[in-house]
């Protein structure tokens, strides 16, 4: 059963960081054409991402993973609480992109598209930290 849910919180994490990434790329284009027909298709896009992909595979995310927690035997290992603190900061992001998602519902963006291309990098930096804590295992 461990392996199917590993199996399973992989998965969800491959779409999760799919959704995180994308995200911020239709921030930045949504943030250059302003208002009109074009934002409408933003809008439509963010929002069927966040409900449809990012939101559901964060929840599967954080279920196997926990799932994974109780049923292994690393609870003690410093690499996991390291994961586990970025994995919130991972959160945290999403959480404020699902935010971000609402000020363009309601045409409220006042920050250029150079702000959501940098911070693009963010779920990407935070990924690359979670893989080497889980991969490399340092501590």
């Amino acid at each position: 059963m461990y392996l199917w849910i590993k199996a399973l919180h992989v998965i969800a994490i491959i779409a999760w960081m799919a959704a995180l990434l994308y995200l911020p790329r239709l921030f930045v284009n949504h943030a250059e054409v302003g208002t009109g027909p074009q934002a409408e298709r933003f809008k439509k896009m963010e929002r069927g991402l966040v409900r449809i992909i990012m939101a559901p595979a964060m929840g599967v995310a954080w279920l196997a993973g926990l799932a994974l927690i109780y049923l292994g035997e690393f609870r003690g290992a410093g690499w996991l609480h390291a994961k586990l603190a970025l994995v919130v900061l991972l959160t945290a992001a999403h959480f404020y992109f699902g935010y971000l998602t609402r000020v363009f519902a309601r045409d409220g963006n006042t920050r250029p598209a150079g702000f959501y291309r940098a911070i693009n990098e963010l779920p990407t930096v935070l990924m690359i930290g979670i893989v080497i804590l889980v991969i490399v295992k340092p501590f």
